[in-house]
């Protein structure tokens, strides 16, 4: 490879046009990477763990945004239906994801080429731009993490594309349509998600583990926060007992526990015997909480 004069900024570069020419300073082509010799490469790496869990948490944000707004929607309806609508979400975000991992390169498979994030200008490539002598500005403007920003709004449009293409069907065939309601949710909360992902998509990135555990934290309390009876025995009863609450207590335990493993890698895996204890620590403090036991001196 000849030597090149090394480009300004962080993310300009050139690319080789012939065995000895290379292009002016500018933005890398699609699927490359400039690196320290200011080359345009290909992104040819394999995604890290951390990479398919970031991937992972973000398909989950539609996904738990689904069923919340079909049980929202559906209040007293017929259970068969509202477990259809469930499963039906379910296939429409999966659909949807499979479909966005296909049609990026390597096309027709589930593997991804990615140049993994290095630091979190790698995702505002944009607000990188260099003024060489503080005259015209270069625009070097690019995905410098690929496909980990534009895969995410391909499995949106997809899963999506789905909910309008399904959904319908799938209501249509129990009277009077209940979950109708759902489909205009999403409708509402894909370009939400669109537009928090295009403005935070790299805070989004480094800060997921955090998230999911605090989420997660969050919900299991306001989940036994609505019981009548806030006794330790009864909280304990009602969610061993009750097939409702013993599922959705199920899924914050695995939902604490992807973000653990997210935060830790696959390193310090002790971490894990952690996720019981936020459920654990409401029942047994919930009864010290209640404001009718409090007495003004």
């Amino acid at each position: 490879m000849s030597v090149v004069r090394t480009c300004p900024g962080l993310y300009c570069g050139r690319t080789q046009l012939d065995q000895e020419e290379w292009s002016e300073c500018g933005a890398c082509p699609r699927g490359f990477r400039t690196n320290a010799s200011s080359h345009c490469e290909p992104c040819a790496a394999a995604p890290t763990l951390y990479d398919w869990q970031y991937l992972g948490f973000m398909v989950l944000l539609p996904l738990v945004l689904h069923w919340f707004f079909i049980d929202m929607c559906t209040i007293g309806k017929e259970k068969k239906s509202i477990i259809a609508q469930h499963i039906c979400a379910f296939i429409e975000v999966a659909s949807g994801t499979l479909g966005a991992l296909m049609v990026l390169p390597p096309a027709g498979t589930v593997a991804l080429h990615v140049c993994t994030p290095q630091a979190l200008s790698d995702w505002y490539t944009l607000l990188h731009n260099p003024q060489p002598d503080y005259k015209e500005v270069l625009h070097c403007t690019q995905e410098a993490v690929y496909p980990l920003y534009t895969i995410i709004l391909l499995i949106y449009a997809f899963s999506l594309l789905m909910t309008i293409t399904l959904r319908p069907w799938l209501i249509s065939m129990s009277a009077p349509n209940p979950g109708k309601k759902a489909i205009y949710c999403s409708l509402y909360f894909y370009p939400i998600l669109v537009l928090i992902h295009t403005v935070a998509a790299g805070l989004i990135y480094y800060s997921f583990p955090y998230i999911v555990i605090i989420i997660s934290m969050m919900t299991s309390a306001s989940h036994f926060s609505v019981k009548i009876d806030q006794s330790a025995p009864a909280l304990l009863m009602t969610s061993v007992t009750n097939t409702r609450n013993l599922v959705i207590l199920i899924g914050h335990w695995l939902v604490h526990a992807y973000g653990i493993i997210s935060l830790t890698g696959l390193v310090e895996l002790w971490y894990l015997s952690l996720v019981p204890a936020p459920a654990l620590f409401y029942i047994l403090t919930a009864q010290f909480t209640d404001p009718m036991k409090i007495h003004n001196d």
